[in-house]
């Protein structure tokens, strides 16, 4: 029986954070959805009141006999701005927020390293301020949501237009996968 783990990233739209994972060898789902707040199963419209507490986030399904939680990390910083804590790109206000979310300790040690590792790179002019908290319920985000990038591909473009593609040439060149 093959093992799997978990891992969930918020990095602004969820929209935006499917598509890299997607594409990566050892991962067997990923799903958008909502993740951090105090609301049962909350729905788009009430997330995006940010009343929620709620954050637009990814859970990834992984094979880590083939991709590892540590390279997962590296792929999430390579996605989002972790200098802005209050959003990403042109998606502001907490629901957006940038956060690594862990389900372990072994997940808490390997995230925090790896933040560590990149405050201390030199690479960013602004301190790392991506925050790193224990996982909370995940709620899947409506179908609609679901491999949005498949479903819109000329909208997903459009996202991504918001200045996120932008930073990520500026910021890391070919690095960005």
């Amino acid at each position: 029986m093959k093992k799997t783990d978990t891992a969930i990233f918020a990095g602004g739209c969820f929209w935006c954070m499917v598509e890299p994972f997607d594409q990566m060898p050892g991962i067997e789902s990923v799903v958008s959805g909502y993740t951090g707040g105090h609301v049962a199963n909350p729905t788009y419209e009430q997330v995006c009141s940010e009343t929620t507490g709620h954050t637009e986030a990814v859970k990834i399904t992984f094979d880590p006999s083939v991709i590892s939680y540590k390279q997962l990390v590296e792929i999430y910083w390579r996605q989002t701005d972790p200098t802005d804590a209050s959003g990403q790109f042109q998606d502001r206000g907490d629901s957006y927020r940038p956060v690594i979310f862990v389900n372990s300790a072994e997940q808490r040690q390997i995230a925090e390293a790896s933040k560590q590792e990149l405050n201390a790179s030199g690479k960013f002019d602004a301190p790392i301020v991506t925050k790193i908290e224990d996982a909370k319920p995940f709620y899947p985000a409506e179908e609609y949501h679901q491999d949005f990038y498949k479903k819109n591909p000329f909208r997903a473009q459009i996202e991504e237009m918001g200045g996120r593609e932008q930073f990520k040439k500026d910021q890391w060149g070919k690095e960005t996968k």
